[in-house]
């Protein structure tokens, strides 16, 4: 007959002792004791301290609703909650289950089968059939052999006991395949089955749930109720909400992560959590801190990844070692080493939930805890290993290769070589918007020796990108990183480069005091490796850092100095921006005639060269001055050449800057209508650019005017 799996009562316990031992005499000792027992009131007890998921609750109570089907749109036959091992499955569907009988909707009683989906040896639909059916009181002598008669009786049985007593709830837990569930399925319009499995079930014509992470809020909520309900009185959640949001965050909302970090708390109540917070961060695999003896988050995803095919375990190891928290198919083809993403192995990984779809179509992303499993697979294995080095080399070389390409798009202007990858501005944008996260990851690797140099350039590429779209915090940790990879390797000039850069970002995420450090340590570098190009760059930048600390006059010289080593190189182009910038420090110092000659001189040479974003700015400026200098009509004049010029390359921040411009210019001349416009116009410019601090100022200028 096969194994037997008896339940009795409310225990849900499976016995799994081998063959039964049928003979016709123990089978007529079985009925002079009565009839067979049933267990249909098999439900299992409530997860202790269940938190959250309200709106999959109540989804799968409408599925439940006996008297829904043909009326209520939500109702079905068969459910099937599905999500990553250990993402609280069972614990939403036991709390679902007694809330709809709480309701009386389930007179007829309640099956439970655990169905052991990723055991060695689980359990097959026969053998699931038999449990069903002993639980609902049927002699083992009257159970069939074959799965097929042994469904037919067990929707007989079921019809006969919803006219004695009404609907039966069947929860079969733990499937993985819909093999082992598509046989339980009770037949009738009343009962209902609910089937959980680590894989989605689309071949039931179920109602499908798949559970992601729970939300900061409700993993909070699950620490503070896990360590409540061993001691009343503990409130080391409440006491470190800061340390208890980021225990959460490292355990990834994972309810069993967060579970376990609970009870490693209730362990030893004498610990912080911020202790056990730093034990994690500090962790070089935080899945062996995650064990509490009897519950380990490795070895529920270990159950998952042996069931894997050998090209989707390969491909998942290789997922985990992706910069950034997601990735383009572009870039797991990069990864697997192949023309295009394997997307029949992506969805198969997808469909067992240990890879989600990401943020937009073709991005994908791992649960952060299934990545650092994949990564600690890679390091146990040294041939594992040496496959990801060379996958995370083939990646670090592709976003050079293309981030270089894009680089030189943005920086392209006329009478220059054409880019060959992009065709215009906006194709480079649009492929540095949609790899930025794992661009700015991957600059991090050159923290590591034999990906520094490559790591370096890659940040070098990613400077003008970042700064056009304001992303200084970016800016800010990729120029740390590359000037930490330099210094290491004794590459002065690039440390250099790394220093002009994190100054340029600091500046203009308002930190100018530590933008001129950096701005003067570039300088003495560039000085003393004899570049004098690139130390006229390094003066420039220190001049700008140094007028917005208020240093005008130490401003003015920088400006000078870098000018003259333009000048002596022959670079027309950053002469004139020299001579714009020196005309800013020259307005700071209240010399604003010798402002005006200079960023006349600016902009004349910046049209002779061709730079048209560049002019649009000289041409702000020399508002700015004209302005300062009383010749308020002229300064109008030169507001509205530099909007056309930054129009024309969309660039919003500067865009929004010199519409505020021309509004104070209108103001001041007393034209409060058409200067109200232009700060209405200039806080949208700023919206645009993602600067909301500059946009609300804008408004409030505009609300301010009363024409």
């Amino acid at each position: 007959m096969g194994e037997q799996y008896e339940q009795y009562g409310g225990d849900h316990q499976d016995f799994r002792g081998g063959k039964f031992n049928g003979s016709f005499t123990a089978k007529a000792e079985y009925h002079q004791h009565g009839p067979a027992p049933t267990a249909l009131d098999a439900l299992p007890p409530k997860a202790a301290g269940f938190t959250g998921r309200s709106d999959q609750l109540g989804e799968l109570i409408d599925a439940f609703d006996p008297d829904g089907i043909g009326e209520a749109p939500g109702a079905v036959l068969v459910a099937a909650v599905s999500g990553l091992g250990g993402i609280g499955k069972t614990a939403l569907a036991v709390e679902a289950a007694h809330a709809a009988c709480d309701k009386g909707w389930f007179p007829g009683g309640v099956l439970f089968v655990n169905l052991h989906g990723y055991d060695d040896d689980h359990v097959t639909a026969e053998q699931a059939l038999e449990t069903l059916l002993r639980g609902l009181g049927t002699p083992p002598e009257h159970i069939p052999n074959g799965v097929d008669a042994r469904a037919a009786l067990y929707r007989s049985v079921l019809v006969a006991r919803e006219r004695e007593l009404g609907a039966v709830l069947v929860l079969a837990d733990n499937a993985s395949s819909a093999d082992q569930v598509r046989p339980l399925h009770p037949g009738g319009v009343r009962h209902r089955l609910l089937a959980t499995s680590r894989s989605k079930l689309p071949q039931l014509g179920a109602r499908l749930l798949a559970l992601g992470e729970l939300s900061p809020g409700e993993a909070y909520d699950l620490l503070d109720r896990a360590l409540r309900i061993a001691a009343p009185g503990d409130a080391r959640v409440v006491d470190e909400a800061e340390a208890a949001a980021e225990l959460a965050l490292l355990c990834g909302h994972l309810p069993l992560a967060l579970q376990i970090a609970a009870a490693l708390l209730v362990l030893d109540r004498g610990k912080p959590v911020a202790e056990l917070v730093a034990e994690l961060a500090e962790s070089g695999d935080r899945l062996l801190h995650l064990d509490d003896g009897e519950r380990s988050v490795r070895a529920a995803f270990d159950l998952s990844y042996g069931r894997l095919t050998a090209e989707q375990a390969r491909l998942l190891r290789l997922l985990a070692l992706t910069p950034g928290p997601e990735v383009t198919a572009e870039v797991v083809a990069v990864l697997d080493g192949a023309d295009a993403a394997p997307l029949r192995v992506l969805d198969a990984l997808a469909r067992a939930h240990l890879v989600e779809r990401g943020s937009g179509r073709g991005r994908w992303r791992l649960h952060d805890l299934v990545r650092v499993f994949g990564v600690g697979v890679v390091k146990g294995d040294v041939g594992l290993w040496e496959e990801g080095e060379a996958a995370r080399w083939r990646v670090l070389e592709f976003y050079h290769r293309w981030a270089d390409a894009a680089d030189d798009r943005l920086r392209w202007l006329p009478g220059m070589p054409e880019p060959e990858r992009f065709v215009d501005r906006a194709g480079a944008l649009a492929w540095f918007d949609g790899e930025r996260a794992g661009l700015v990851a991957a600059v991090q690797w050159a923290r590591e020796e034999r990906y520094a140099a490559t790591a370096v350039r890659l940040s070098q590429c990613l400077a003008e990108y970042l700064d056009w779209r304001r992303l200084f915090d970016d800016l800010i940790t990729v120029c740390v990183a590359a000037r930490e990879a330099a210094h290491d390797a004794g590459d002065r000039v690039g440390e250099a480069i790394a220093w002009t850069s994190l100054g340029g970002a600091l500046r203009k995420a308002g930190r100018a005091e530590e933008a001129v450090g950096a701005h003067t340590r570039a300088r003495d570098l560039y000085q003393a490796a004899g570049v004098h190009h690139s130390e006229a760059f390094a003066w420039n930048n220190l001049g700008i850092a140094l007028e917005e600390t208020g240093r005008a006059g130490e401003a003015v010289g920088a400006h000078t100095r870098a000018r003259g080593l333009f000048q002596a190189a022959g670079d027309r182009r950053r002469e004139a921006i020299a001579w714009n910038n020196l005309g800013g420090a020259l307005r700071k110092a209240g010399r604003a005639g010798e402002a005006v000659d200079a960023h006349t001189r600016a902009r004349d040479l910046l049209q002779t060269v061709g730079d048209r974003h560049s002019e649009a700015g000289a041409w702000n400026n020399l508002g700015t001055a004209l302005g300062q200098a009383g010749r308020g009509t002229e300064a109008v004049e030169a507001y509205e050449k530099a909007l056309e010029g930054y129009l024309e390359f969309e660039d919003w921040y500067a865009t929004g800057r010199t519409l505020s411009n021309l509004a104070f210019a209108h103001e001041d001349a007393a034209r409060l209508a058409e200067a109200r416009t232009h700060y209405l116009q200039s806080a949208d410019a700023y919206t645009r650019a993602n600067a909301p601090a500059e946009a609300a100022q804008a408004r409030t200028r505009a609300e301010a005017i009363t024409p």
